[in-house]
């Protein structure tokens, strides 16, 4: 099914016939298949809604460039139209949108759970500051080379120095990818109220453990479980377990 808000449209699948509902917001560039355990797990005590963002899975890459707030904009839509109040199941980029949803735009949902997110900006390291510099040089001796060669070039210094995340992406939706990652959002990670559960695999290198550290001290009302041997993908990596804690937490 389809859903489109202010032109832009995200497809996203229901499961379950339930008066309580869950939706599910999957990480940046991932979709829904991912989600299917736990979907399977719940979807006879709930109704589940899973989304694919703009641009991944079945959903169109937009005709825009987008920010976060446009993400937040559409889910808020979508949690309206669709007359829901949902648990909320946030897998790492879907926090970046908790953070506005819940910290901004002040909807209140019965509990969240928060599962290696992003939202968190790191600082900057000697090396990060060192590669930046690097980078901006190479980037302005590109512009010195003749017209007919600068993007042949500058697509491989994008390809030496750009992360995995962000030269996987259309060219039409890296501007998106910037927007979104350079936002600190702890502001509005303050002002969340609701019962929280954090979930974080210790050896998670995207979202490292010591952002969980920092969520558990912003967030108001929440509990923190660290899986010893799982990365960002702990949902994966431990889903018999995270089924079950996430059933205690929310029936409890």
């Amino acid at each position: 099914m389809f859903f489109n808000s202010d032109n832009i449209t995200i497809y996203y699948e229901k499961y379950g016939n339930s008066d309580k509902t869950i939706l599910i917001l999957p990480g940046w560039g991932n979709t829904r298949m991912t989600f299917r355990n736990i979907i399977n797990y719940f979807k006879d005590e709930y109704t589940i809604y899973v989304i694919d963002y703009p641009g991944f899975g079945n959903s169109p890459i937009p005709s825009r460039t987008l920010d976060i707030y446009d993400y937040a904009n559409i889910l808020k839509d979508f949690i309206t139209k669709e007359q829901i109040n949902p648990i909320i199941i946030a897998h790492s980029f879907g926090g970046r949108i908790i953070s506005l949803l819940s910290g901004y735009y002040k909807i209140k949902f019965p509990k969240l759970i928060l599962i290696d997110i992003a939202g968190i900006k790191p600082k900057k390291n000697i090396f990060t500051l060192f590669k930046e510099k690097i980078y901006k040089l190479l980037k302005s001796i590109i512009k010195l080379l003749p017209k007919i060669k600068r993007e042949y070039y500058y697509q491989k210094l994008i390809k030496l120095f750009g992360s995995n995340d962000y030269n996987n992406l259309s060219i039409s939706m890296r501007e998106t990818f910037k927007n979104i990652v350079n936002k600190d959002l702890k502001i509005y990670f303050k002002n969340i109220e609701e019962d929280t559960l954090l979930i974080w695999g210790k050896k998670d290198k995207t979202t490292p453990l010591k952002d969980a550290y920092t969520l558990k001290k912003l967030l108001k009302n929440s509990s923190l479980i660290v899986y010893e041997v799982c990365g960002h993908f702990s949902y994966l990596d431990a889903p018999t377990t995270t089924n079950e804690i996430i059933k205690n937490f929310i029936s409890n």
